[in-house]
Protein backbone atom coordinates (compact mmCIF):
# COMPACT_ATOMS: atom_id res chain seq x y z
CA UNK A 1 0.00 0.00 0.00
CA UNK A 2 2.90 2.33 0.99
CA UNK A 3 4.96 1.60 -2.13
CA UNK A 4 1.74 2.57 -4.27
CA UNK A 5 1.18 5.43 -2.68
CA UNK A 6 4.88 6.61 -2.93
CA UNK A 7 4.60 5.95 -6.44
CA UNK A 8 1.79 7.50 -7.09
CA UNK A 9 3.30 10.86 -5.56
CA UNK A 10 6.45 10.08 -7.73
CA UNK A 11 4.33 10.15 -10.60
CA UNK A 12 2.27 13.13 -9.73
CA UNK A 13 5.59 15.19 -9.29
CA UNK A 14 7.28 13.87 -12.77
CA UNK A 15 3.78 15.43 -14.58
CA UNK A 16 3.81 18.59 -12.63
CA UNK A 17 7.64 19.07 -13.57
CA UNK A 18 6.58 17.92 -17.49
CA UNK A 19 4.38 21.14 -17.16
CA UNK A 20 6.33 23.27 -15.73
CA UNK A 21 9.56 23.03 -17.32
CA UNK A 22 8.70 23.54 -20.31
CA UNK A 23 6.83 26.97 -19.32
CA UNK A 24 9.64 28.19 -16.95
CA UNK A 25 12.02 27.80 -20.44
CA UNK A 26 9.59 29.52 -22.52
CA UNK A 27 9.42 32.34 -19.93
CA UNK A 28 13.29 32.76 -19.98
CA UNK A 29 13.73 32.49 -23.50
CA UNK A 30 11.07 35.43 -23.70
CA UNK A 31 13.08 37.15 -21.06
CA UNK A 32 16.33 36.75 -22.95
CA UNK A 33 15.13 37.40 -26.22
CA UNK A 34 13.61 40.35 -25.06
CA UNK A 35 16.85 41.73 -23.41
CA UNK A 36 18.80 40.58 -26.71
CA UNK A 37 16.50 42.77 -28.87
CA UNK A 38 16.73 45.59 -26.29
CA UNK A 39 20.60 45.11 -26.76
CA UNK A 40 20.44 45.15 -30.55
CA UNK A 41 18.45 47.97 -30.15
CA UNK A 42 20.76 50.00 -28.53
CA UNK A 43 23.59 49.11 -30.74
CA UNK A 44 22.00 50.21 -33.78
CA UNK A 45 20.71 53.32 -32.89
CA UNK A 46 24.66 53.79 -31.40
CA UNK A 47 26.18 52.38 -35.06
CA UNK A 48 23.22 54.54 -36.89
CA UNK A 49 24.65 57.76 -34.29
CA UNK A 50 28.46 57.27 -35.03
CA UNK A 51 27.64 57.21 -38.73
CA UNK A 52 25.76 60.01 -39.06
CA UNK A 53 28.74 61.45 -37.01
CA UNK A 54 31.37 59.72 -39.25
CA UNK A 55 29.30 61.43 -42.17
CA UNK A 56 28.74 64.65 -40.73
CA UNK A 57 32.90 64.66 -39.78
CA UNK A 58 33.31 63.72 -43.38
CA UNK A 59 31.14 66.14 -45.73
CA UNK A 60 33.45 68.88 -42.90
CA UNK A 61 36.67 67.59 -44.23
CA UNK A 62 35.59 67.48 -47.50
CA UNK A 63 34.74 70.96 -47.60
CA UNK A 64 37.78 72.29 -45.91
CA UNK A 65 39.39 70.50 -47.85
CA UNK A 66 37.66 72.10 -51.05
CA UNK A 67 37.90 75.38 -49.50
CA UNK A 68 42.12 75.30 -49.33
CA UNK A 69 42.04 73.38 -52.67
CA UNK A 70 40.18 76.63 -53.59
CA UNK A 71 42.35 78.78 -52.03
CA UNK A 72 45.22 77.30 -53.58
CA UNK A 73 43.89 77.71 -56.82
CA UNK A 74 43.33 81.48 -56.28
CA UNK A 75 46.80 82.29 -54.74
CA UNK A 76 48.60 80.33 -57.77
CA UNK A 77 46.42 82.37 -60.09
CA UNK A 78 46.89 85.44 -58.57
CA UNK A 79 50.83 85.09 -58.21
CA UNK A 80 50.66 84.07 -61.65
CA UNK A 81 48.94 87.56 -63.00
CA UNK A 82 51.43 89.04 -60.73
CA UNK A 83 54.12 87.62 -62.01
CA UNK A 84 53.10 88.25 -65.61
CA UNK A 85 52.80 92.50 -64.28
CA UNK A 86 54.39 94.08 -67.41
CA UNK A 87 52.71 91.44 -70.20
CA UNK A 88 49.01 92.05 -68.32
CA UNK A 89 49.57 95.91 -67.65
CA UNK A 90 49.22 96.23 -72.14
CA UNK A 91 46.71 93.47 -72.69
CA UNK A 92 44.50 93.39 -69.83
CA UNK A 93 41.95 96.57 -70.26
CA UNK A 94 41.14 95.85 -66.18
CA UNK A 95 44.54 95.53 -65.65
CA UNK A 96 44.16 98.01 -62.17
CA UNK A 97 41.16 96.20 -60.87
CA UNK A 98 42.67 92.82 -61.69
CA UNK A 99 46.15 93.56 -60.35
CA UNK A 100 44.99 95.19 -57.15
CA UNK A 101 42.80 91.90 -56.47
CA UNK A 102 45.67 89.87 -57.18
CA UNK A 103 47.98 91.41 -54.81
CA UNK A 104 45.23 91.74 -52.02
CA UNK A 105 44.95 87.65 -52.39
CA UNK A 106 48.64 86.96 -52.22
CA UNK A 107 49.08 88.99 -49.41
CA UNK A 108 47.04 86.99 -47.39
CA UNK A 109 50.21 84.31 -47.37
CA UNK A 110 53.04 87.25 -47.87
CA UNK A 111 52.05 90.08 -45.97
CA UNK A 112 55.06 92.40 -47.09
CA UNK A 113 54.11 91.21 -50.91
CA UNK A 114 54.52 94.74 -52.98
CA UNK A 115 55.15 96.87 -50.00
CA UNK A 116 58.33 98.76 -48.88
CA UNK A 117 60.04 95.76 -47.14
CA UNK A 118 60.04 94.07 -50.33
CA UNK A 119 63.26 96.60 -50.59
CA UNK A 120 64.83 96.05 -47.74
CA UNK A 121 67.31 92.99 -48.62
CA UNK A 122 69.07 94.27 -51.03
CA UNK A 123 69.49 97.88 -49.38
CA UNK A 124 70.52 95.76 -46.03
CA UNK A 125 72.74 93.82 -48.60
CA UNK A 126 74.19 97.12 -50.54
CA UNK A 127 74.91 98.81 -47.11
CA UNK A 128 76.34 96.07 -44.94
CA UNK A 129 78.94 95.68 -48.16
CA UNK A 130 79.70 99.19 -48.40
CA UNK A 131 80.04 99.65 -44.68
CA UNK A 132 82.09 96.14 -44.08
CA UNK A 133 84.14 95.55 -47.51
CA UNK A 134 83.08 92.09 -47.11
CA UNK A 135 80.48 91.34 -50.48
CA UNK A 136 79.63 87.39 -49.49
CA UNK A 137 77.95 87.85 -45.67
CA UNK A 138 76.80 91.35 -46.99
CA UNK A 139 74.63 88.79 -49.80
CA UNK A 140 74.14 86.15 -47.48
CA UNK A 141 72.55 88.51 -44.79
CA UNK A 142 70.29 89.92 -47.33
CA UNK A 143 68.88 86.89 -48.72
CA UNK A 144 68.10 85.48 -45.07
CA UNK A 145 66.82 89.28 -44.74
CA UNK A 146 64.09 87.94 -47.59
CA UNK A 147 63.55 84.57 -46.38
CA UNK A 148 62.50 86.07 -42.74
CA UNK A 149 60.16 88.88 -44.46
CA UNK A 150 58.59 86.27 -47.04
CA UNK A 151 57.68 83.49 -44.43
CA UNK A 152 57.23 85.55 -41.61
CA UNK A 153 59.57 84.15 -39.13
CA UNK A 154 58.83 80.56 -39.67
CA UNK A 155 62.10 78.81 -39.54
CA UNK A 156 60.88 75.82 -41.77
CA UNK A 157 59.66 78.66 -44.42
CA UNK A 158 62.57 80.67 -44.13
CA UNK A 159 65.10 77.48 -45.03
CA UNK A 160 62.83 76.46 -47.62
CA UNK A 161 62.46 79.68 -49.59
CA UNK A 162 66.04 80.45 -49.19
CA UNK A 163 67.62 77.40 -49.87
CA UNK A 164 64.85 75.78 -52.56
CA UNK A 165 63.43 78.42 -54.31
CA UNK A 166 66.78 80.54 -54.19
CA UNK A 167 69.75 79.11 -54.13
CA UNK A 168 68.53 75.98 -55.97
CA UNK A 169 66.36 77.24 -57.98
CA UNK A 170 68.53 79.62 -59.41
CA UNK A 171 71.73 77.48 -60.20
CA UNK A 172 69.01 75.16 -61.81
CA UNK A 173 67.64 78.01 -64.49
CA UNK A 174 68.82 77.28 -67.71
CA UNK A 175 69.88 80.97 -68.25
CA UNK A 176 72.34 80.96 -65.27
CA UNK A 177 73.82 77.65 -65.74
CA UNK A 178 74.99 78.59 -69.51
CA UNK A 179 76.23 81.92 -68.02
CA UNK A 180 78.27 79.82 -65.21
CA UNK A 181 79.36 77.40 -68.50
CA UNK A 182 80.34 80.12 -70.10
CA UNK A 183 82.53 81.77 -67.28
CA UNK A 184 84.56 78.24 -66.51
CA UNK A 185 85.20 78.11 -70.63
CA UNK A 186 86.33 81.12 -70.31
CA UNK A 187 88.75 80.59 -66.89
CA UNK A 188 90.20 77.67 -68.49
CA UNK A 189 90.93 79.52 -72.13
CA UNK A 190 92.80 81.63 -70.15
CA UNK A 191 94.69 79.30 -68.44
CA UNK A 192 95.45 77.92 -71.62
CA UNK A 193 96.23 80.74 -73.10
CA UNK A 194 98.41 81.66 -69.99
CA UNK A 195 100.08 78.27 -70.04
CA UNK A 196 100.82 78.37 -73.68
CA UNK A 197 102.93 81.72 -73.26
CA UNK A 198 100.00 83.78 -74.97
CA UNK A 199 99.15 86.34 -72.52
CA UNK A 200 102.79 86.76 -71.86
CA UNK A 201 104.17 87.67 -75.65
CA UNK A 202 101.13 90.07 -75.91
CA UNK A 203 102.47 91.78 -72.22
CA UNK A 204 106.04 91.90 -74.56
CA UNK A 205 104.63 93.36 -77.53
CA UNK A 206 102.28 95.25 -75.88
CA UNK A 207 105.33 96.54 -74.13
CA UNK A 208 107.03 97.89 -76.68
CA UNK A 209 104.08 99.41 -78.63
CA UNK A 210 102.05 100.68 -75.58
CA UNK A 211 104.33 103.36 -74.21
CA UNK A 212 102.26 104.81 -71.24
CA UNK A 213 99.64 104.28 -68.81
CA UNK A 214 97.45 106.82 -71.01
CA UNK A 215 98.63 104.56 -74.13
CA UNK A 216 97.09 101.26 -71.35
CA UNK A 217 93.84 102.54 -70.72
CA UNK A 218 93.06 103.94 -74.05
CA UNK A 219 93.93 100.45 -75.86
CA UNK A 220 91.38 98.87 -72.81
CA UNK A 221 88.83 101.21 -73.90
CA UNK A 222 89.06 100.69 -76.98
CA UNK A 223 89.31 97.17 -77.20
CA UNK A 224 86.01 97.53 -74.89
CA UNK A 225 84.06 99.60 -77.40
CA UNK A 226 84.83 96.99 -80.05
CA UNK A 227 83.11 94.17 -78.07
CA UNK A 228 79.87 95.46 -78.08
CA UNK A 229 77.75 92.25 -78.28
CA UNK A 230 77.42 91.30 -74.92
CA UNK A 231 78.33 92.72 -71.91
CA UNK A 232 79.19 89.70 -70.26
CA UNK A 233 81.47 88.55 -72.99
CA UNK A 234 83.06 92.16 -72.79
CA UNK A 235 83.89 92.13 -69.34
CA UNK A 236 85.65 88.70 -69.50
CA UNK A 237 87.60 88.97 -72.32
CA UNK A 238 88.84 92.56 -72.32
CA UNK A 239 90.38 91.76 -68.60
CA UNK A 240 92.09 88.84 -69.74
CA UNK A 241 93.51 90.37 -72.64
CA UNK A 242 94.54 93.74 -71.04
CA UNK A 243 94.97 92.72 -67.41
CA UNK A 244 98.96 91.93 -68.83
CA UNK A 245 99.45 95.54 -70.62
CA UNK A 246 97.58 97.51 -67.79
CA UNK A 247 99.87 95.57 -64.88
CA UNK A 248 103.14 96.34 -67.02
CA UNK A 249 102.47 100.06 -67.32
CA UNK A 250 100.74 100.41 -63.67
CA UNK A 251 97.12 100.78 -63.84
CA UNK A 252 95.64 99.43 -60.66
CA UNK A 253 93.38 96.99 -61.12
CA UNK A 254 90.16 98.91 -59.42
CA UNK A 255 90.88 101.65 -62.55
CA UNK A 256 90.84 98.53 -65.13
CA UNK A 257 87.66 97.48 -63.27
CA UNK A 258 86.09 100.38 -63.82
CA UNK A 259 87.20 100.76 -67.64
CA UNK A 260 85.88 97.05 -68.58
CA UNK A 261 82.91 98.19 -66.50
CA UNK A 262 82.29 101.54 -68.28
CA UNK A 263 82.74 99.87 -71.75
CA UNK A 264 80.53 97.12 -71.06
CA UNK A 265 76.69 98.14 -69.99
CA UNK A 266 77.11 101.50 -71.48
CA UNK A 267 78.29 100.68 -75.22
CA UNK A 268 76.23 97.58 -75.36
CA UNK A 269 73.12 99.87 -74.76
CA UNK A 270 74.56 102.48 -77.68
CA UNK A 271 75.15 99.80 -80.10
CA UNK A 272 72.17 98.56 -82.30
CA UNK A 273 73.71 94.97 -82.51
CA UNK A 274 74.50 93.55 -79.16
CA UNK A 275 72.25 91.73 -76.91
CA UNK A 276 71.01 94.93 -74.90
CA UNK A 277 69.48 95.57 -77.78
CA UNK A 278 67.22 93.11 -78.68
CA UNK A 279 66.36 92.73 -74.69
CA UNK A 280 64.91 96.60 -75.19
CA UNK A 281 63.49 96.07 -78.91
CA UNK A 282 61.77 93.19 -77.30
CA UNK A 283 60.47 94.74 -74.53
CA UNK A 284 59.28 98.04 -76.54
CA UNK A 285 57.38 95.86 -78.99
CA UNK A 286 55.74 93.81 -76.44
CA UNK A 287 54.62 97.08 -75.09
CA UNK A 288 53.17 97.76 -78.24
CA UNK A 289 55.74 99.80 -80.14
CA UNK A 290 55.46 99.18 -84.13
CA UNK A 291 58.89 98.65 -84.43
CA UNK A 292 61.19 98.08 -81.13
CA UNK A 293 64.93 98.29 -82.74
CA UNK A 294 63.95 101.43 -84.53
CA UNK A 295 62.38 102.66 -80.97
CA UNK A 296 65.83 101.83 -79.83
CA UNK A 297 67.92 103.20 -82.95
CA UNK A 298 66.48 106.87 -82.21
CA UNK A 299 66.99 106.97 -78.41
CA UNK A 300 70.35 106.43 -78.67
CA UNK A 301 71.32 110.14 -79.44
CA UNK A 302 69.21 110.71 -76.07
CA UNK A 303 71.61 108.26 -74.12
CA UNK A 304 73.43 110.64 -72.20
CA UNK A 305 74.84 108.64 -69.43
CA UNK A 306 75.79 105.78 -71.75
CA UNK A 307 77.67 108.69 -74.54
CA UNK A 308 78.95 110.44 -71.45
CA UNK A 309 80.55 107.51 -69.77
CA UNK A 310 82.85 106.74 -72.58
CA UNK A 311 83.23 110.53 -72.60
CA UNK A 312 84.80 110.44 -69.27
CA UNK A 313 86.58 107.55 -69.39
CA UNK A 314 88.80 109.07 -72.26
CA UNK A 315 89.49 112.44 -70.17
CA UNK A 316 90.41 110.46 -67.14
CA UNK A 317 92.99 109.02 -69.21
CA UNK A 318 94.39 111.67 -71.22
CA UNK A 319 94.26 113.83 -68.35
CA UNK A 320 95.76 111.37 -65.66
CA UNK A 321 92.93 112.87 -63.63
CA UNK A 322 91.76 110.88 -60.61
CA UNK A 323 89.82 111.61 -57.74
CA UNK A 324 87.66 109.45 -54.41
CA UNK A 325 89.34 106.10 -53.89
CA UNK A 326 90.49 105.65 -57.22
CA UNK A 327 92.88 108.52 -56.59
CA UNK A 328 94.32 106.34 -53.27
CA UNK A 329 94.71 103.48 -55.78
CA UNK A 330 96.57 104.75 -58.84
CA UNK A 331 98.98 106.66 -56.52
CA UNK A 332 99.19 103.33 -54.74
CA UNK A 333 99.91 101.40 -58.24
CA UNK A 334 102.23 104.15 -59.13
CA UNK A 335 104.75 104.99 -56.48
CA UNK A 336 104.69 101.43 -54.75
CA UNK A 337 103.93 99.31 -57.57
CA UNK A 338 101.45 97.85 -55.77
CA UNK A 339 98.27 97.54 -58.07
CA UNK A 340 96.04 95.72 -55.42
CA UNK A 341 96.06 98.81 -52.97
CA UNK A 342 93.80 96.37 -50.23
CA UNK A 343 91.42 93.52 -50.58
CA UNK A 344 92.19 90.16 -51.69
CA UNK A 345 95.61 89.81 -54.82
CA UNK A 346 93.91 87.18 -57.33
CA UNK A 347 96.08 85.86 -59.32
CA UNK A 348 99.46 86.95 -58.53
CA UNK A 349 101.39 83.83 -58.92
CA UNK A 350 104.23 83.73 -60.62
CA UNK A 351 104.32 81.07 -63.37
CA UNK A 352 106.55 79.69 -65.69
CA UNK A 353 106.82 81.39 -68.89
CA UNK A 354 106.76 79.26 -71.77
CA UNK A 355 109.21 80.31 -74.68
CA UNK A 356 107.55 78.91 -77.33
CA UNK A 357 104.33 80.90 -76.82
CA UNK A 358 103.29 84.16 -79.58
CA UNK A 359 101.17 86.80 -79.60
CA UNK A 360 99.05 84.40 -81.90
CA UNK A 361 98.64 82.17 -79.07
CA UNK A 362 96.39 84.75 -77.62
CA UNK A 363 94.75 86.70 -80.10
CA UNK A 364 93.38 83.57 -82.10
CA UNK A 365 91.03 82.00 -79.55
CA UNK A 366 90.37 85.63 -79.02
CA UNK A 367 88.68 86.11 -82.59
CA UNK A 368 87.52 82.48 -82.69
CA UNK A 369 85.55 83.53 -79.48
CA UNK A 370 84.22 86.26 -80.74
CA UNK A 371 83.03 85.16 -84.12
CA UNK A 372 81.78 81.84 -82.90
CA UNK A 373 80.10 83.64 -80.05
CA UNK A 374 78.44 85.58 -82.42
CA UNK A 375 77.54 82.94 -84.27
CA UNK A 376 76.10 80.89 -81.43
CA UNK A 377 73.54 84.03 -80.46
CA UNK A 378 72.27 84.08 -83.96
CA UNK A 379 71.97 80.33 -84.16
CA UNK A 380 69.74 80.35 -81.26
CA UNK A 381 67.39 83.66 -83.05
CA UNK A 382 66.85 81.06 -85.57
CA UNK A 383 69.37 82.93 -88.22
CA UNK A 384 69.76 79.09 -90.00
CA UNK A 385 65.92 78.36 -89.80
CA UNK A 386 65.31 81.46 -92.25
CA UNK A 387 65.15 84.45 -89.73
CA UNK A 388 67.06 87.65 -91.02
CA UNK A 389 70.08 88.71 -88.90
CA UNK A 390 68.61 91.55 -87.57
CA UNK A 391 65.33 89.32 -86.40
CA UNK A 392 67.82 86.42 -84.96
CA UNK A 393 69.65 88.55 -82.71
CA UNK A 394 66.35 90.12 -81.44
CA UNK A 395 65.67 86.53 -80.30
CA UNK A 396 68.66 85.34 -79.34
CA UNK A 397 69.48 83.57 -76.19
CA UNK A 398 72.81 84.86 -74.44
CA UNK A 399 73.30 82.44 -72.44
CA UNK A 400 72.81 79.46 -74.88
CA UNK A 401 74.75 81.06 -77.88
CA UNK A 402 77.84 82.48 -75.22
CA UNK A 403 77.90 78.81 -73.94
CA UNK A 404 77.81 77.15 -77.71
CA UNK A 405 80.52 79.41 -78.68
CA UNK A 406 82.46 79.69 -75.84
CA UNK A 407 82.32 75.60 -76.05
CA UNK A 408 83.36 75.28 -80.01
CA UNK A 409 86.05 77.93 -78.95
CA UNK A 410 87.67 75.77 -76.28
CA UNK A 411 87.53 72.59 -78.93
CA UNK A 412 89.30 74.64 -81.12
CA UNK A 413 91.93 76.28 -79.32
CA UNK A 414 93.07 72.44 -77.48
CA UNK A 415 93.30 71.24 -81.24
CA UNK A 416 95.52 74.57 -81.91
CA UNK A 417 98.05 74.43 -79.10
CA UNK A 418 98.34 70.40 -79.31
CA UNK A 419 99.22 71.01 -83.11
CA UNK A 420 101.60 74.49 -82.45
CA UNK A 421 103.50 71.40 -79.57
CA UNK A 422 102.86 74.75 -76.99
CA UNK A 423 101.08 72.50 -74.71
CA UNK A 424 101.10 68.81 -73.74
CA UNK A 425 97.97 67.47 -73.23
CA UNK A 426 98.25 66.58 -69.27
CA UNK A 427 98.68 70.50 -69.43
CA UNK A 428 95.65 71.46 -71.41
CA UNK A 429 93.50 69.54 -69.10
CA UNK A 430 94.92 70.75 -66.17
CA UNK A 431 93.97 74.09 -67.26
CA UNK A 432 90.35 73.09 -67.09
CA UNK A 433 89.92 72.74 -62.92
CA UNK A 434 92.51 76.04 -62.81
CA UNK A 435 89.96 77.83 -64.62
CA UNK A 436 87.43 76.62 -62.85
CA UNK A 437 89.27 77.67 -59.57
CA UNK A 438 89.84 81.02 -60.58
CA UNK A 439 85.96 81.43 -61.52
CA UNK A 440 84.73 80.33 -58.27
CA UNK A 441 84.78 83.98 -56.51
CA UNK A 442 82.87 85.63 -59.57
CA UNK A 443 80.61 82.07 -59.80
CA UNK A 444 79.66 82.25 -55.98
CA UNK A 445 79.41 86.21 -56.03
CA UNK A 446 76.73 85.62 -58.71
CA UNK A 447 74.77 83.07 -57.15
CA UNK A 448 74.14 85.13 -54.32
CA UNK A 449 73.15 88.25 -56.45
CA UNK A 450 70.63 85.80 -58.05
CA UNK A 451 69.28 83.99 -55.00
CA UNK A 452 69.00 87.93 -53.30
CA UNK A 453 67.36 89.27 -57.05
CA UNK A 454 64.86 86.08 -56.47
CA UNK A 455 63.92 87.13 -52.73
CA UNK A 456 63.14 90.46 -54.03
CA UNK A 457 60.87 89.74 -56.43
CA UNK A 458 59.66 87.14 -54.60
CA UNK A 459 58.14 90.11 -52.29
CA UNK A 460 57.28 92.22 -55.22
CA UNK A 461 59.71 94.88 -55.39
CA UNK A 462 59.12 95.86 -59.04
CA UNK A 463 55.36 96.01 -58.43
CA UNK A 464 55.64 98.07 -55.45
CA UNK A 465 58.00 100.74 -57.82
CA UNK A 466 56.07 100.26 -60.60
CA UNK A 467 52.83 101.04 -58.53
CA UNK A 468 54.93 103.91 -56.76
CA UNK A 469 55.14 105.66 -60.48
CA UNK A 470 51.58 104.07 -61.87
CA UNK A 471 50.04 105.94 -58.61
CA UNK A 472 50.97 109.34 -60.12
CA UNK A 473 50.44 108.27 -63.97
CA UNK A 474 47.86 111.08 -64.57
CA UNK A 475 50.96 113.78 -63.59
CA UNK A 476 53.38 111.30 -65.66
CA UNK A 477 53.17 113.86 -68.81
CA UNK A 478 54.23 116.83 -66.61
CA UNK A 479 57.17 115.35 -65.03
CA UNK A 480 61.05 115.31 -67.23
CA UNK A 481 62.36 112.63 -68.40
CA UNK A 482 65.03 112.84 -65.54
CA UNK A 483 62.41 112.23 -63.13
CA UNK A 484 62.03 108.94 -64.98
CA UNK A 485 66.05 108.25 -65.12
CA UNK A 486 66.27 109.23 -61.67
CA UNK A 487 63.50 105.92 -60.81
CA UNK A 488 65.22 103.50 -63.31
CA UNK A 489 68.55 104.37 -61.49
CA UNK A 490 67.05 104.00 -57.85
CA UNK A 491 64.88 100.09 -59.32
CA UNK A 492 67.85 99.10 -61.16
CA UNK A 493 70.58 99.72 -58.29
CA UNK A 494 68.19 98.00 -55.71
CA UNK A 495 67.45 95.00 -57.80
CA UNK A 496 70.87 94.74 -59.85
CA UNK A 497 69.22 93.92 -62.76
CA UNK A 498 68.81 96.61 -65.62
CA UNK A 499 66.94 94.26 -68.05
CA UNK A 500 64.37 93.64 -65.27
CA UNK A 501 64.38 97.40 -64.78
CA UNK A 502 63.67 97.60 -68.84
CA UNK A 503 60.75 94.97 -68.41
CA UNK A 504 59.06 97.17 -65.58
CA UNK A 505 59.53 100.93 -66.89
CA UNK A 506 59.67 100.94 -70.47
CA UNK A 507 55.52 99.58 -70.74
CA UNK A 508 54.45 101.99 -68.39
CA UNK A 509 56.40 104.89 -70.11
CA UNK A 510 55.18 103.95 -73.99
CA UNK A 511 51.49 103.61 -72.26
CA UNK A 512 51.62 107.17 -70.90
CA UNK A 513 53.51 108.99 -73.47
CA UNK A 514 51.76 108.68 -77.25
CA UNK A 515 54.25 106.74 -79.42
CA UNK A 516 54.40 109.47 -82.07
CA UNK A 517 55.42 112.53 -80.03
CA UNK A 518 59.59 113.29 -79.68
CA UNK A 519 59.19 113.38 -75.71
CA UNK A 520 58.76 109.57 -75.57
CA UNK A 521 61.93 108.39 -77.49
CA UNK A 522 63.75 110.85 -74.70
CA UNK A 523 61.53 109.26 -71.99
CA UNK A 524 62.63 105.72 -73.32
CA UNK A 525 65.98 106.89 -73.64
CA UNK A 526 66.05 107.88 -69.99
CA UNK A 527 64.68 104.92 -68.52
CA UNK A 528 67.46 102.81 -70.46
CA UNK A 529 70.41 105.44 -69.23
CA UNK A 530 69.05 105.21 -65.48
CA UNK A 531 69.20 101.09 -65.74
CA UNK A 532 72.40 101.41 -66.91
CA UNK A 533 73.58 103.49 -64.57
CA UNK A 534 72.13 102.14 -61.52
CA UNK A 535 73.19 98.58 -62.97
CA UNK A 536 76.66 100.00 -63.17
CA UNK A 537 76.56 101.32 -59.50
CA UNK A 538 74.97 98.43 -57.70
CA UNK A 539 77.33 95.85 -55.89
CA UNK A 540 75.04 93.17 -56.28
CA UNK A 541 74.87 93.91 -60.28
CA UNK A 542 75.54 90.69 -61.88
CA UNK A 543 77.57 92.85 -64.92
CA UNK A 544 79.77 94.91 -61.90
CA UNK A 545 80.65 91.14 -60.55
CA UNK A 546 81.75 89.78 -63.78
CA UNK A 547 83.97 93.32 -64.63
CA UNK A 548 85.57 92.69 -60.76
CA UNK A 549 86.20 89.11 -62.42
CA UNK A 550 87.68 90.01 -65.68
CA UNK A 551 90.10 92.78 -64.16
CA UNK A 552 90.52 89.90 -60.99
CA UNK A 553 89.88 92.73 -58.58
CA UNK A 554 88.11 93.05 -55.16
CA UNK A 555 84.98 93.30 -55.94
CA UNK A 556 84.26 96.07 -53.09
CA UNK A 557 87.61 97.98 -53.97
CA UNK A 558 85.70 97.97 -57.49
CA UNK A 559 82.21 99.36 -56.52
CA UNK A 560 83.62 101.76 -53.86
CA UNK A 561 86.15 103.24 -56.77
CA UNK A 562 83.60 103.11 -59.55
CA UNK A 563 80.99 104.60 -57.37
CA UNK A 564 82.08 108.22 -57.62
CA UNK A 565 82.57 108.12 -61.36
CA UNK A 566 79.50 107.05 -62.24
CA UNK A 567 77.54 108.86 -59.68
CA UNK A 568 79.28 112.06 -61.55
CA UNK A 569 77.85 110.82 -64.95
CA UNK A 570 74.71 110.59 -63.39
CA UNK A 571 74.54 113.65 -62.34
CA UNK A 572 75.07 115.32 -65.80
CA UNK A 573 72.90 113.13 -67.31
CA UNK A 574 70.05 113.92 -64.96
CA UNK A 575 70.53 117.54 -65.42
CA UNK A 576 70.97 117.13 -69.02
Amino acid sequence: MKKQTLARLLLALLLVLTLAVPAAVTAFAEEDAALLGAEVGEAVEAAAEEAAEDAELLVDTAAEEDAAAAEDAAFDAAMEYVDAYADNLESDPDFTENVASAIETVRTRIPAYAKWLSLLPPIIAIVLALITKEVYSSLILGILAGGVIYAGFNFEGIMNHVVQDGFIGNLADSWNIGIIIFLVILGALVAMMNKAGGSAAFGRWAVKHIKSRIGAQLATIALGVLIFIDDYFNCLTVGSVMRPVTDSHKVSRAKLAYLIDATAAPVCIIAPISSWAAAVAGFAKDAGASSGISLFVRAIPFNFYAILTIVMMIFLAVAKFDYGPMKKHERNAIENDDIFTTGTKQAVEEMKVNPKGRVIDLILPVVVLIASCVVGMIYTGGFFSGASFIDAFSDSDASVGLALGGAFTLVVTVIYFICRRVLKFKDIMESLPDGFKAMVPAILILACAWTLNSMTGSLGAKIFISQLIGGSASSLQALLPAIIFAIAVGLSFATGTSWGTFGILIPIVLSVFSAGEPITIVAVSACMAGAVCGDHCSPISDTTIMASAGAQCDHINHVSTQLPYALTVAGVSFVS
